[in-house]
């Protein structure tokens, strides 16, 4: 029989013993994995705030391209005949919110130009957009007064980006892809036809949806407006 006082014969004593150094252990090893939660997320805050202003812009473009800017500020302006339209990918979210970008982003391209009269503007269906050249001068044929330019803009990305993980841990930005096709209206000769991939963004940015109209507006300018000769 156990003398009183025992403590080490005693099983309910051990276990509770037992108990309260496994609470403490485990209590501690919480408590690590919250100061290492707690360190990760004040370098992704710390980074953000002192990296944010390294966002670049890289501009990737392929196809037939322009020999010469659209136009140039300085020169008779040229009457021009823009259509628009969208090829979005299957699972687009918020398509409506991107297209009213898309078009607020186009007009101020045009706008900023200043070397472009703009006949109109119309919006194609994503069919009608995959028209060919033929069919667009077809088309603009018919428009009163009569464009010496076609530019048609098919939007297929316009939004933000981001990827979380090793080794960048948070990269993001903003990305426009858009095929552009240039058209001469009283040859009927293609000018150009090109896709352009642009990009804003790094690590430790992170962007919404606020700058769209514009990012919309600097990609086709770095499309149009550039000498790529």
């Amino acid at each position: 029989m156990p003398r009183s006082g025992d403590h080490h014969s005693n099983p309910a004593l051990m276990f509770e013993r037992d108990a309260l150094a496994w609470g403490s252990q485990h209590h501690a090893s919480r408590l690590q994995i919250l100061q290492h939660v707690c360190a990760l997320v004040l370098i992704v805050l710390v980074g953000t705030v002192f990296l944010v202003g390294c966002a670049s812009t890289t501009v990737n473009r392929a196809g037939s391209l322009l020999k010469e800017p659209l136009c140039q500020v300085g020169t008779p302006s040229i009457p021009t005949l823009v259509y628009w339209g969208t090829k979005w990918r299957s699972e687009q979210k918020e398509p409506q919110l991107r297209e009213a970008a898309a078009l607020r982003g186009i007009q101020d391209f045009l706008n900023r130009s200043g070397c472009l009269s703009v006949v109109a503007i119309h919006r194609l269906t994503t069919e009608e957009a995959l028209a060919s050249n033929e069919e667009l001068i077809r088309l603009a044929s018919s428009s009163n007064p009569k464009p010496e330019r076609v530019l048609l803009v098919v939007v297929r990305e316009l939004g933000p980006r981001l990827l979380i993980g090793l080794p960048v841990i948070v990269e993001g930005g903003t990305e426009v892809l858009v095929d552009v096709r240039v058209l001469d209206a009283t040859t009927s000769a293609s000018l150009a036809s090109m896709q352009t991939l642009w990009r804003n963004g790094g690590r430790f940015v992170i962007k919404g949806i606020k700058t769209l109209d514009q990012d919309m507006s600097a990609a086709l300018a770095a499309t149009l407006m550039v000498n790529h000769h």
